[in-house]
């Protein structure tokens, strides 16, 4: 048995009302909610956070391999599959490899990886921009998944794989050019005419190759950014309509490559043994694969579910959404800009700077963040071990706001954060108002981005409050 042993997603904390849009500039927006990834998110920071939550939902589990799909990635020419890696201390000997940049290739990581290989971590990610007011603006999200794909020889498989098909055609519907800073479409009815026997072609194929009639789907999930050809062409499918599950698209909006896997894990994550679960993704083509839950369902927790982080997201103002996206140019605080990070010293850290890997000191216990040689108690000398915080908890001891120092996005909030089971460190606290913070609060670490200099990602953890039933 080969399918799906483990979910991860990750939705940022913020949400823009899209009928802020409209309240701005007399147009552009509707009704609902769009993701939205603060500064200091990129794909490759949310991808990370989604990989992690995959891995604490089944920390028993090996991971073999490490695949990562986006159509937004952070650097080319350089894998950005490695800083995910980094963050969840594989071994090198595990390969990193990008997916990257069609929104297919969330889909085709995944499928590729549940026909055969080994157990392998296959994570998306997508930020979703567009011009001020447009549809892609309004109706695309930021988001990130990851899914743990294997046998049931390495662990419980809670969604098994029985089939699936793929349609290829070629057709200008979306594209980018390297470098363009926002995706281009074409008219839209031809989309709609166009994904229209594909859908019935790949479905038709998939319930031949699964061996199930139309009555057997107990769900069905559809992933595509052309939303007219999704929802004018679905009724041809002849599915109950009571079947087709939420996409989303009114909470999170389309993220892009990443949504084929974002909505599948949801759609898994709700639902209970023996479910027979459709996916079906559009993109230059179409995609479907099918699923059947299996007992292990019943007892499988995700580490953190799609519906947990929907019941937590925070507002964000329009104003301020743009000026995160560089729509608008704001004045900064009067301070120069950070220099660009030693390449050779972040690789000096790697443990710390990705893995957030402090040191124990076997004699006295303490706890030493960032690690150390020697010990503050007793002076001991390369007498330490590992001490890997990145799944700790914490609690701020003291804080302050900084309205004068170097931010994308001021004010900054630093705490000095106490963690549970030893070590205390500064950091700066993510996904909260100023106004929010308050000593005693309890934290968790997230991986961020701290900012860019000289075109080099200066990438490190931060801190974010705990939540809800997380605290």
């Amino acid at each position: 048995m080969r399918g799906i042993i483990a979910t991860g997603t990750h939705l940022p904390h913020r949400r823009l009302d899209r009928a802020a849009v409209a309240a701005f500039f007399g147009k552009g927006g509707g009704t609902g909610t769009r993701t939205v990834a603060s500064y200091d998110e990129d794909t490759t920071t949310m991808g990370a956070e989604a990989a992690r939550a995959a891995v604490a939902s089944t920390p028993d589990v090996d991971v073999a391999a490490l695949w990562f799909a986006t159509a937004s990635p952070a650097y080319l020419e350089k894998t950005n599959a490695s800083a995910i890696h980094a963050t969840l201390r594989l071994d090198a000997s595990v390969p990193a490899f990008d997916f990257g940049g069609a929104h297919r290739s969330g889909t085709g990581a995944m499928r590729t990886a549940l026909v055969a290989g080994p157990t392998t971590l296959v994570v998306a990610s997508d930020a979703r921009d567009g011009l001020a007011t447009s549809a892609d603006e309004s109706h695309g999200g930021d988001g990130a998944a990851a899914l743990l794909i294997g046998d049931d020889t390495a662990g419980p498989v809670i969604a098994e794989f029985i089939g699936g098909a793929s349609v290829t055609d070629e057709f200008l519907e979306r594209w980018r050019i390297p470098g363009g800073e926002r995706s281009r479409t074409w008219e839209e009815r031809f989309g709609e005419v166009a994904y229209a026997p594909l859908m019935s072609q790949a479905w038709t194929a998939a319930l031949a190759d699964a061996g199930l009639a139309i009555e057997d789907i107990d769900g069905l999930v559809v992933a595509g950014t052309h939303r007219r050809a999704v929802i004018r062409n679905l009724r041809s499918l002849g599915i109950d309509p009571d079947r087709i599950g939420d996409d989303l698209s009114s909470t999170v909006g389309n993220t892009g490559a990443a949504h084929p896997l974002l909505v599948l894990a949801a759609a898994v994550e709700s639902a209970v043994p023996d479910q027979t679960i459709a996916v079906m993704a559009l993109a230059d083509g179409v995609d479907v694969l099918l699923f059947r839950t299996t007992e292990a369902i019943a007892s499988y927790t995700p580490a953190r579910s799609v519906a947990s982080q929907l019941a937590s997201g925070a507002p964000v103002e329009y104003a301020t959404f743009l000026s995160w996206r560089g729509m608008v140019a704001v004045e900064p605080p009067n301070r120069p800009l950070p220099n660009r990070p030693s390449a050779a010293a972040a690789h000096r850290r790697d443990d710390w700077k990705f893995g957030f890997v402090g040191s124990r000191d076997r004699g006295s216990g303490m706890v030493h963040l960032p690690p150390a040689r020697v010990s503050e108690k007793g002076g001991a000398v390369d007498d330490m071990d590992d001490m890997p915080m990145a799944d700790a908890r914490g609690t701020v001891a003291s804080f302050t706001v900084d309205r004068l120092v170097y931010s994308p996005s001021p004010p900054v909030v630093f705490a000095v954060v106490d963690f549970d089971g030893g070590g205390r460190v500064p950091l700066e606290v993510t996904d909260v108002d100023a106004d929010e913070v308050e000593v005693g609060m309890r934290v968790e670490p997230t991986f961020r981005r701290l900012f860019t200099a000289d075109e080099i990602h200066n990438y490190f953890w931060k801190v974010r409050p705990l939540r809800g039933a997380d605290r």
